[in-house]
């Protein structure tokens, strides 16, 4: 058994973390710092506190998730993990590389464990799209596009200066470039194009990262002002290509408080399935639906148990949360 705690109890804690952890055998969650009474309603059997060291004390408590303000993030990390708690980290991660550095080589130095928590690696578009590339049936890839767009003009409107923890790149960046970074690997170089859409020293609402792999483009772009979005992945390949409009529903059913112990929870309809269009090696043109993968955010804690109680690999590298990192540093310096 892995026995938890958290550090939070906002909106993230309560709808992308706890749904997946409490239906597991193998860990327990056993106390939630909450520093304000929130509007959350209380897990039956979990101990809620407004002294953090209820936490940080207990003996018992293997792993602390820290979700929290990202302004909080590397303090709360440093903090938990001088306290000798290995420790999952929400994203964005830190707000600098060598923030990230410091707190991996802190974990290595106690015998921690210490991860980002990148659950949209385990999204159902992006686990279908790596299933259409990994199946050749494209041929060679040239491009890939990944959007997550809103239409939400509000949000930059109300934002009146310009700050890190409310930036389009580190808030929405850090899920997408990430899914790149983990199916690619490290680009050969990057173009950025980074903006403030309503002036200088205003919000960052718009993004567009051309990440090169040789000569595959992958393109990586969101906006706020999008009325209608841009699908969610399209792959070009020398044979033909694939296309998923729709984003991955699991964040959808949480909002409507519909659980994954419910069998259909996150699960595509077919009107909702990628389309893939290719010619085969005969000459044959096939144009074909692609039945979505099933995503599951739970995967990313069944790997933390695996990592901390049986030694297995992180399925999140230091390298690969150090890397993105400075793909957001450096997109915040050419902003403009």
């Amino acid at each position: 058994m892995l026995t938890m705690g958290f550090i939070g109890n906002g909106k993230s804690v309560n709808r992308y973390h706890l749904p997946f952890v409490l239906n597991k055998d193998n860990i327990k969650v056993k106390t939630i710092y909450a520093p304000s009474k929130g509007v959350w309603k209380k897990i039956e059997g979990v101990k809620y506190t407004q002294n953090i060291d209820d936490v940080l004390n207990d003996p018992e408590i293997q792993l602390v998730t820290v979700s929290v303000p990202a302004n909080l993030h590397y303090s709360l990390a440093k903090e938990a993990l001088e306290a000798g708690k290995n420790v999952l980290l929400e994203k964005p991660f830190v707000s600098t590389s060598k923030e990230a550095k410091e707190l991996f080589a802190l974990a290595k130095s106690k015998h921690l464990f210490l991860q980002c928590y990148q659950n949209r690696r385990f999204d159902s578009d992006f686990l279908t799209l790596q299933k259409v590339i990994k199946s050749g049936v494209l041929g060679d890839i040239l491009e890939v596009e990944s959007t997550y767009d809103y239409y939400r003009p509000y949000v930059p409107e109300n934002v009146k200066e310009f700050s890190i923890g409310t930036s389009y790149l580190y808030g929405h960046g850090c899920h997408t470039i990430d899914q790149i970074l983990s199916f690619f690997g490290n680009p050969d170089s990057i173009h950025y194009d980074v903006r403030q859409l309503l002036g200088k020293n205003r919000m960052n609402d718009y993004f567009d990262l051309d990440m090169y792999y040789g000569v595959m483009k992958v393109s990586v772009k969101s906006s706020y002002f999008r009325i209608k979005p841009r699908p969610s992945f399209v792959v070009y390949g020398k044979k033909g290509m694939f296309i998923k409009q729709d984003m991955d529903h699991q964040e959808i059913d949480l909002k409507h408080f519909y659980m994954p112990d419910n069998d259909d929870f996150g699960i595509d309809d077919p009107k909702d399935y990628g389309t893939l269009t290719y010619y085969d090696d005969d000459n044959n043109y096939h144009e074909e639906k692609v039945v979505s993968e099933i995503g599951d955010y739970s995967r990313v804690y069944q790997g933390v148990y695996d990592s901390i109680i049986n030694g297995a690999d992180k399925i999140v590298k230091d390298e690969e949360t150090i890397k993105q990192i400075e793909i957001l540093e450096e997109g915040i310096r050419q902003m403009k």
